[in-house]
């Protein structure tokens, strides 16, 4: 029993961590500062260029990452612990002939003469532009990471298979292997058929470990897990890859079936094709919104849940909050793999859907 009770107060105090080393302010006072969930909720569900573990005595730990811009001047890069934790635009940062400024996760370089950024009325600056961004921010840093630790997985799984004369899976092989065949015998073979969807197994295979193992990723709150499938852009660019490889799939009978469909009179054809048409986009579309909703939603849920001990200002409503964010994160756990799922299945839906053959 002391055990089970040292491990939900272990739990809890990891899901707390990053809540609060974000719920004080090294230019504020403990007692002035207002704490603001919406913006915690926001600060840890985007994108950052450093990864902030947790303040200790009103000074920030966390792992800077490099910022790489291109500028007037060419290439600057510098490690985001020179704007040392600022993200409201008061360090400016002087590199390469050029002063920057990091506003809201976004880097804005001054004008030229200009020391220090002014703001208008909707707090927007307007003596800076942004300059090209291609800093490794934290999604990008653990997507690097998440590709490493696959290539590592399948890596020596194949190993193993080469090594052992049986081709009987041990080790990791034998964690990847049933994955590996739900893949083809769940979604792909039924979705596709028998003789198409070896083709489309690299792809598959690719996209349910890659998210999957991203969505995992996003649950370790040690380091505010990065929330790489809460990034629009992160789920645009795989669906953007599902409607490429279904558009130059698609056969004739596929085509057919969107510009004049068969069977149905003409007038109906014509009513139908705009709406096949539209068809096409809102698929990847849906694709694209579902993925990023769902985990983003899980994020906000369980930081909303915790903001709840800061907002009341009582410990007193810590073990609710605690046991809630407890029973979202193990829901959580169970949602990493269903989307991975639910974004493999409807992308073999639709290469079964371009390929499928006329029945006659």
């Amino acid at each position: 029993m002391r055990i089970s009770s040292f491990k939900v107060i272990f739990i809890g105090l990891l899901l707390a961590l990053p809540i609060a080393g974000f719920a004080y302010d090294k230019n504020e006072s403990e007692t002035d500062k207002k704490f603001d969930p919406n913006e915690m909720i926001m600060h840890h569900v985007k994108d950052a260029h450093e990864f902030h573990i947790i303040d200790i005595n009103d000074k920030a730990i966390s792992l800077p990452l490099p910022i790489i811009l291109w500028t007037d001047n060419g290439l600057t890069t510098f490690m985001s612990s020179e704007f040392h934790h600022d993200d409201t635009g008061q360090v400016v940062v002087e590199k390469n002939g050029g002063k920057f400024v990091k506003l809201n996760e976004k880097i804005y370089q001054l004008n030229q003469g200009a020391t220090s950024v002014i703001f208008d009325e909707k707090h927007d600056p307007t003596n800076a532009s942004k300059p090209l961004d291609i800093s490794i921010t934290r999604n990008v840093f653990m997507m690097w990471v998440s590709v490493l630790v696959l290539l590592l997985v399948f890596i020596s799984a194949a190993r193993v298979y080469k090594k052992s004369e049986n081709k009987v899976p041990t080790g990791i092989a034998g964690f990847v292997e049933p994955l590996v065949v739900f893949v083809r015998d769940e979604i792909a073979r039924p979705m596709i058929g028998e003789h198409k969807y070896k083709r489309y197994m690299p792809y598959l295979l690719t996209i349910f470990f890659f998210i999957w193992i991203n969505n995992i990723f996003g649950l370790i709150p040690i380091l505010n897990g990065a929330n790489l499938s809460g990034n629009i852009a992160f789920t645009f660019t795989l669906a953007l890859f599902t409607f490429i490889i279904t558009t130059f799939s698609g056969n004739k009978n596929y085509w057919k079936h969107i510009f004049w469909m068969p069977g149905v009179p003409v007038p109906m054809k014509i009513f139908l094709m705009p709406i096949e048409l539209i068809g096409i986009f809102t698929k990847p579309i849906s694709l694209m919104i579902r993925l990023f909703a769902n985990i983003t939603a899980g994020h906000i849920i369980i930081l909303a849940l915790m903001s709840l001990i800061f907002i009341f200002e009582t410990v007193a409503v810590a073990p609710i909050s605690v046991l809630f964010s407890l029973f979202i994160t193990v829901i959580e756990i169970v949602v990493t793999a269903i989307q991975a799922y639910i974004f493999t299945i409807l992308s073999a839906l639709y290469f079964g859907m371009a390929t499928e053959e006329e029945h006659h």
